[in-house]
């Protein structure tokens, strides 16, 4: 599907206005090879700590979003260049993380797109602490399992629904 969040926004203004199609804050910066992706959203929902985005990135992702609640940390970094290797390997369809990533170069090296709030080379803990599968916020934004997620260079957008 080739779309633009604009023009998903013009084509939708019923959506927007009632709240079933929200436009994210600008403040995410682009990594990775793709700047357009889309797809349902699974979320996670973790602290500093990056166990479980290895775990779930280390399963096949269908084309998926994994949608990060990081806590909007700037403090560690959520993923890095090996965890861009699984997530492009095992067919995420992109990355949406409300938090930092690390090793820029090999990210943007992926064939995946990621958005993240920007770079840190401090690397995470690994207790495993989180949540899957549970509404995350992200900038404020509440995104439940399955909703859609459609990123290009002008925005990020959450809707309840798929849109055509």
């Amino acid at each position: 599907m080739s779309f633009a969040t604009t023009d998903l926004c013009d084509d939708n203004a019923a959506l927007l206005e009632d709240g079933r199609l929200i436009a994210l804050p600008p403040v995410f910066r682009h990594y990775g090879k793709h700047a357009r992706f889309f797809g349902p959203a699974v979320t996670l929902k973790v602290y500093e700590d990056n166990a479980l985005v290895r775990a779930l990135l280390e399963t096949q992702g269908n084309c998926n979003v994994l949608v990060i609640d990081g806590g909007a940390s700037l403090r560690r970094a959520l993923v890095g260049g090996q965890l861009g290797l699984l997530a492009q390997n095992n067919s995420w369809g992109g990355l949406l993380i409300d938090g930092c990533i690390r090793d820029t170069d090999e990210i943007n090296a992926c064939r995946i797109g990621v958005r993240a709030l920007g770079a840190i080379p401090v690397k995470s803990s690994k207790t495993g602490k989180g949540e899957r599968d549970v509404p995350v916020q992200v900038q404020g934004v509440t995104i439940n399992p399955g909703d859609w997620i459609y990123a290009d260079a002008d925005g990020i957008l959450v809707s309840r629904q798929k849109l055509t």
